[in-house]
Order: structure tokens, then sequence, then C-alpha cells
């Protein structure tokens, strides 16, 4: 099984202490974010995981304790963007966020880490030049240390449009989403870093940039050494290309308090959340009441050794 770690929330910048005892511990509950009486028990183990990924604006918190999951297959999903606080008011300074990005790779390997430059978002300030210089610096700074970056354009959600009003953000038609398109993509050639998008429907190819898969069967097979059998998730969007996978997150969890966050409805209900959360428990936040029926998730590897064991052969 893969397991997300996670969309609905940065474990690695904040839950990584819960995150590692979860790993000693050999499982976690999970809440259904529809029903908080229906609880998941995910064994988190290297014979249950097949491979986890990843998602953070910063696996600085991890960086001293990689050790404690080496025998587990792994990636990362790191997001550097050019916002400022006024968009994202709890990540550190860029300069820093680079330093961690550029020694977790330097750690685990470039292609272990996809740099994501997402959501894009246009206003009077983050204008489309704007976006150009400061991708490109990125790309001066982290050249070398990934392969990939992941692009996607801002999807207003209801929510995301009450929390983002203040930014007075453009809508985004076909045409500047291909002059992004076109653009970011001749700078990231000069530094050898292919493009893929994010749960997009425009067809980009004309410029050298695919669709994507943020949970990646091909990547995944090439990181665990096994070819895999894994089908695309029928629970996130059609225009997501991601494989199924099980999520240890939670929703009104994350820190970072990005406006354009579809994860989290409002800071206090964060900040109340965290309040709740103790890292030596099983749950993310608080704890089980008594009342929950508590399921245990099958965790059917995607290995398909048969394949592996068929190709094996052919150097015998």
């Amino acid at each position: 099984m893969i397991v997300s770690v996670s969309r609905r929330t940065d474990i690695p910048a904040f839950y990584s202490k819960w995150f590692f005892n979860s790993i000693k511990d050999g499982f976690v509950y999970v809440v259904n974010p529809f029903n908080a009486k229906q609880v998941s028990k995910i064994e988190l183990t290297p014979k249950t995981v097949d491979c986890f990924v990843f998602w953070t604006k910063d696996a600085k918190p991890m960086l001293e304790r990689l050790d404690e999951i080496k025998d587990f297959k792994y990636y990362f999903q790191f997001t550097i963007t050019a916002y400022r606080n006024d968009v994202e008011k709890g990540t550190r300074a860029k300069k820093d966020i680079i330093k961690t990005f550029k020694e977790l790779s330097s750690r685990i390997g470039k292609e272990k880490v996809i740099w994501r430059y997402d959501p894009i978002l246009l206003n009077d300030f983050y204008t489309k030049e704007y976006h150009y210089e400061w991708f490109e610096k990125f790309c001066k700074h982290i050249a070398g240390y990934t392969d990939k970056c992941v692009i996607s354009f801002l999807d207003l959600y209801k929510k995301t449009e009450r929390n983002t009003k203040e930014l007075n953000i453009y809508s985004l038609d076909k045409d500047d989403m291909n002059d992004i398109a076109d653009r970011l993509a001749s700078i990231a050639s000069n530094y050898n870093i292919k493009i893929e998008t994010c749960s997009e429907g425009i067809d980009l190819s004309k410029y050298g940039i695919k669709k994507g898969k943020c949970i990646d069967d091909q990547l995944i097979s090439k990181i665990i050494g096994v070819p895999v059998d894994v089908k695309k998730d029928d629970t996130q969007r059609e225009v997501c290309g991601c494989v199924k996978s099980v999520d240890i997150g939670q929703y009104n969890t994350c820190k970072h308090h990005c406006l354009y966050c579809y994860a989290n409805f409002n800071n206090q209900l964060v900040q109340n959340n965290w309040l709740k959360h103790d890292p030596n428990l099983p749950m993310l936040i608080g704890n089980l009441s008594g009342n929950e029926k508590i399921i245990i998730r099958k965790m059917k590897s995607i290995k398909n050794m048969k394949k592996y064991n068929q190709q094996m052969s052919l150097f015998k």
C-alpha cells in the first residue's frame, strides 16, 4: 500500500514527532473526514507500506531522523513558491527552505525530492513577471537537486475564494495558463528541470509539459525496484492522475496558514486542533472517546512479484 503523508496537512513540518512515534508503534488511527465516529487503523510497517509519499513546505524537522525510516521506501513532494507571508503566513524564509530542500536532496537523492511550484495565482502584486523572476531564482538555487517541478493553477473553491478575498486574485483563463506554461518551461529547461502539471485539464504538451501524477506509480516502481500494479485513485478528481493511496493526515491542522489552502477552513479551528495534538497518541488530533467504530485497513501490496520474478529469470 502507498501511504500519503499527507495531502490534508503538513506532517513533516508540524507533526514529525508524532509520525516517528507512530512508526515505532507500527500503526496510526485515522479519522474519516466525513464521519468522526469511523476510524481506520493503518499499519505502518516495512511489510505493509510499499512507499511513503511525503507532502511538505518544510522538511527540516525530519532531516535528523531519516535513519528511523531507513527500512521504508519514500519520496517527497516539496513545495517552494514565490509567495510572501501575506499569502503563506506561517512559512519560514525562502532562503532557509531552499537550504533544507538541498540538504534533503543530498541525503536521499534528487529523484526522491519533487519540487512543487503550486498553486499559481495572479493579482496586482503577484504578476506573471513576478512569477517568472522568482521561478528562475529558485531554479538557479536548486538545479541539480531535483529532476522535476510540478505546477498547478489556483482552483477557487468556495472556502479558498473566501480565504483569499483580501488578495484580489485575477481569474486565470487558458491564454494566461499558456503564457505562464510557455515561459516556465523555457526557464526550467535551462536548468535541466522538467515540468509536469497537477490536476489540470489543460493540454500544455506543446511546451513539453505533461500531465503528472503526484502519487506516481512509475516513480514508485523505480524507487522500490519492483514493478507495481495499482489503479488510478477514484476518490480524487477526474483530472488527477494519482494512483490509489491511503492518507494519514487530518484537515484543519496545518499551521502554515496559506490563504489558498483547501485543507483548512479557518485559523481558529486549526489552533483548536493544535491544542488537542499529543505526539504520543495514535491519532493526529485528540484521542479515541470509546464509541468509535475501528476498521483495520487492508494494506494490500502493490508490488507485482510475478512480473518481477519473470524479469529476474532473464538474468539467470
